[in-house]
């Protein structure tokens, strides 16, 4: 490809992301695959990569910049973990093998914490991003997703952060436990959403007995599916708020992730007397690889 300077690759546990990029940081063409690390073996990544951005490649070498699970213990390579306090992406990228020798294959340090123990992956990225849209935030970064990070920021460091298994939780009820048979419509009521908030924030100790109440009012009441189904997001997010309420009480929020999962967040905190701000997850993702590979380019010349 004419005038490709580098690739940024966003390498989750169910997707794949490559962005061709030029040397002023301009995308000259983006491709995606389902080939995230969860469907992977160690030697299945290079391949994987390979099939995705092969006809970009020419005969020199070129950098490709990766976050995310690529970099964990059962991706590509384990790649470093930068400790807390300490700004995103700094320092110790991890070099992955290949055997193509047109890849100089990179992969960004995840976060660490050692207390309470907390690691993430991918996320660190997002957030490199965030901040370089506002270098003065002091707050929040709540990030939603199959694992939830609410990360505490201040003076451009990730200062703590603490990771919630919501979304996970949510989909092993909703597709593997006895509510499955309640919660099949992808639709979602949001007054019973607002409602199972409320609850869980002010009981979260009663959430195993009010989840199993969806089930029972399905089978009493012809409870609706969408009804169900937002009761259930609305108890697991409760929850999730009424441990993290130390986080979000009193500060500044942002919302960094999917459109529909960010405005979930958002409306949950509002009753609340917070009014997060909402950014899309991808663009900030790749606004944090450009800003990662510009310190590499840097540091090497």
């Amino acid at each position: 490809m004419e005038h490709l300077a580098w690739i940024a690759v966003d390498w989750g546990t169910s997707h794949l992301r490559a962005f061709a990029m030029d040397a002023g940081g301009h995308v000259l063409d983006k491709a995606q695959s389902r080939d995230g690390m969860g469907t992977l073996s160690q030697d299945a990544f290079e391949p994987a990569l390979l099939r995705l951005v092969g006809h970009w490649l020419g005969s020199d070498p070129v950098t490709v910049l990766a976050c995310g699970m690529v970099g964990a213990r059962q991706g590509w390579i384990e790649a470093a973990y930068q400790s807390v306090p300490c700004k995103p992406a700094e320092t110790g990228v991890t070099r992955a093998p290949t055997r193509d020798p047109r890849l100089n294959m990179l992969i960004l340090p995840g976060l660490s914490q050692a207390s309470p123990p907390d690691v993430m992956r991918g996320e660190e990225t997002q957030i490199l991003g965030a901040l370089a849209r506002n270098p003065d935030f002091d707050g929040v970064i709540a990030l939603p997703g199959t694992h939830t990070k609410w990360a505490h920021i201040s003076a451009g460091e990730v200062v703590s952060f603490q990771t919630v298994m919501t979304g996970e939780l949510f989909a092993l009820l909703a597709e593997h436990s006895v509510l499955r048979h309640s919660v099949s419509s992808t639709d979602l009521d949001s007054d019973a959403f607002d409602a199972a908030i409320a609850e869980t924030l002010s009981r979260p100790e009663r959430l195993a007995q009010s989840l199993f109440g969806i089930r029972a009012a399905s089978l009493l009441s012809d409870q609706s599916d969408s009804l169900a189904r937002g009761r259930l997001s609305g108890l697991l997010i409760g929850a999730e708020l009424a441990a993290t309420r130390p986080y979000w009480l009193g500060r500044e929020i942002a919302i960094v992730g999917a459109p529909a999962m960010a405005d979930l967040y958002a409306r949950a905190l509002k009753p609340q007397g917070v009014a997060a701000t909402i950014h899309p997850g991808d663009d900030l993702t790749l606004m944090g690889l450009c800003l990662a590979y510009e310190t590499l380019r840097k540091a090497a010349t």
